[in-house]
């Protein structure tokens, strides 16, 4: 194929849009700069840039840096002659569009803080989506909420409940752009807010400084041994920490040519992104959590030879993060599309976290999939019993720390772990977050004397990190955060329940995946009763989260609580998977 990546070719597009180029006579440079808007300002020199596609994966718009970086001074123009002012806090519906990217970088080249937030989810609804921006913009405090046109009439309604002044991004594009002196930026400043996608009840803005972003963002590039060649392809969303900093500020700062598919065309047509990839006459870098690549080896299982309509031969990496990484679907992924030139040395996987800025560690290119077996009851803690047979777990190689990262595993008490030993993985580089806004609390209890604690598990071997689960409560589901209270809250709001009668965790199935199980302790004994308040809940947390759970109806008093009356989830868990909670027995 020699056409550019996402080039029209049929005779009746006229006139032709063309993508920004891969190669480029502009020296790369590795994020070496002080500031993002300084990175922008380098890229802008070069020819590359930003591409926009359509559902079906067409090239739709092309934006080069320099025109992102046109449009982003106007912005920043406009915003100042608005009155915003260095440090406030912009909130922006992170739409995949060349409006969010000019807003994104006119906020910062304003001096003022971009705070992306999320776009409404195919369930919950209106209510859910507006609760949810009500809580983050509570948190975030900021002067404005920008949004697209056609979330007009939600954006205003959240704006209104948060009491903060909201507009749609069209109608600030009309505003006047007077010529005035826009702050100079240091890299000790804060660039920017991160919330994770999952919370409505218990956001966290992670503050990360230009100086923290550019270190990881060169992480990146070294990490990933960027070439000439290297083009990305992405439909990770903008809101998520994977999508916006690895997939378009990594892209901004290290100079690489980018074709975007939105998230919900994905989801409607996730073959349109291997199309995407098999356009590219370059080689391509892409990431998808591992349900992406799982939907598009499923999609293939009933249709022709993926060689018939792929060519993956040039797919250079094909990262994998956001998620557990399941080694059984990255091989079913491999058979499918092996014979469109798939190679299962291009898998690149790697572990992060937002309060990292994103990448902690990364295999090496070319190194591929590598897992140890690990003895389950190493992993829960769950002591093995005469009568339960040894059972194994797949632990997938996430790489080594990236540049500048140190990583220690540790005992709960801090006590650092040698090799082998699984314990709580801390991070510690100049690209760790300066901390929670405006929750202290919540900072002091995970950063210590400069250490991340992530609130994952893990262990070190040979250099090579291993993520074995979570000791947080997070569960991750399909690259997707839930909080365990979220959960918890939208069963108590049944009737006959309240706090401390529900605990949520992740369970891993005998397949391997990740699916949340719900405990709750029903007060009643009548198993027709039982049945109907099982399906009750059932509904209720589907309706509130969009997943199907594990639904589990156990005594009363039967949830362990820690010395302190709080409900212990890790030991809920341990328990229920060490048959000790023992459910009421309900026909199916």
């Amino acid at each position: 194929m020699d056409t550019q990546a996402g080039e029209r070719t049929d005779a009746a597009a006229a006139p032709a849009l063309r993508a920004t180029p891969t190669e480029d006579t502009l020296t790369r440079r590795f994020a070496d700069f002080e500031t993002l808007g300084a990175a922008l300002d380098y890229a802008a020199s070069g020819q590359r840039g930003l591409n926009f596609h359509d559902a079906r994966g067409a090239l739709a718009r092309a934006y080069p840096f320099a025109e992102l970086r046109d449009d982003a001074l106007e912005t920043a123009r406009r915003l100042i002659a608005s009155g915003i002012k260095p440090e406030d806090r912009i909130a922006v519906v992170a739409e995949t569009s060349p409006e969010f990217a000019a807003l994104f970088f006119g906020v910062i080249y304003a001096g003022a803080w971009p705070v992306p937030l999320p776009l409404p989810t195919s369930f919950g609804g209106r209510d859910s989506y507006i609760e949810q921006l009500r809580v983050q913009l509570a948190s975030c405090d900021p002067v404005l909420l920008i949004y697209p046109p056609e979330l007009a009439q939600m954006g205003a309604d959240a704006a209104t409940v948060a009491g903060v002044t909201g507009i749609d991004w069209s109608e600030l594009a009309t505003r006047a752009a007077p010529d005035v002196a826009l702050p100079q930026a240091n890299g000790d400043d804060i660039a920017y807010l991160q919330y994770s996608s999952g919370s409505t009840r218990f956001p966290h803005g992670v503050a990360i400084t230009h100086h923290a972003l550019l270190n990881n963002l060169a992480a990146h590039a070294y990490g990933m041994q960027l070439i000439e060649g290297d083009r990305c392809i992405s439909w990770l969303p903008w809101y998520h920490d994977m999508g916006l900093v690895g997939c378009f500020l990594s892209p901004v700062a290290n100079q690489v040519s980018t074709d975007y598919l939105k998230t919900e065309d994905f989801a409607r047509r996730p073959l349109a992104w291997l199309d995407m990839i098999s356009r590219n006459p370059g080689t391509s870098i892409s990431y998808s959590p591992t349900f992406g690549y799982d939907i598009c080896a499923r999609r293939m299982s009933s249709q022709t030879k993926a060689s018939e309509r792929f060519d993956l031969a040039r797919w250079r990496l094909a990262g994998n993060g956001a998620d557990m990484i399941r080694p059984d679907v990255m091989q079913s992924f491999v058979d499918a599309f092996a014979d469109a030139g798939f190679k299962a040395s291009a898998f690149l996987p790697s572990y992060g976290l937002a309060e990292a800025t994103l990448a902690v560690s990364i295999m090496p290119p070319a190194e591929g999939i590598r897992v140890e077996l690990v003895e389950e009851t190493q992993l829960s803690g769950v002591a093995a019993g005469e009568d339960r047979p040894q059972r194994y777990r797949a632990i997938v190689n996430c790489g080594k720390p990236v540049r500048d990262m140190k990583i220690e595993i540790r005992e709960e008490d801090g006590t650092p772990l040698p090799e082998r030993a699984i314990g709580k993985l801390w991070c510690s580089g100049p690209s760790v977050m300066v901390g929670y806004f405006r929750d202290q609390a919540s900072t002091d209890a995970c950063l210590v004397d400069g250490w991340l604690d992530t609130g994952d598990m893990g262990y070190l071997s040979d250099g090579y990190v291993y993520i074995v689960g979570r000791a947080k409560d997070m569960i991750i589901i399909n690259g997707r955060n839930h909080w365990p209270q979220d959960i918890e809250w939208a069963v108590e709001q049944l009737p006959g329940f309240k706090a401390g009668d529900i605990a949520a965790f992740a369970i891993t199935t005998p397949g391997g995946e990740e699916t949340p199980a719900v405990l709750v302790q029903c007060r009643s004994s009548d198993d027709a009763e039982r049945v109907r308040l099982r399906e009750e809940i059932r509904e209720r947390v589907r309706s509130v989260t969009g997943m199907n759970c594990v639904i589990e109806l156990i005594p009363p008093r039967t949830l362990p609580r820690t010395s302190s009356g709080k409900l212990s989830r890790a030991k809920a868990r341990n328990l229920y998977l060490n048959g000790d909670i023992k459910p009421y027995d309900l026909a199916a």
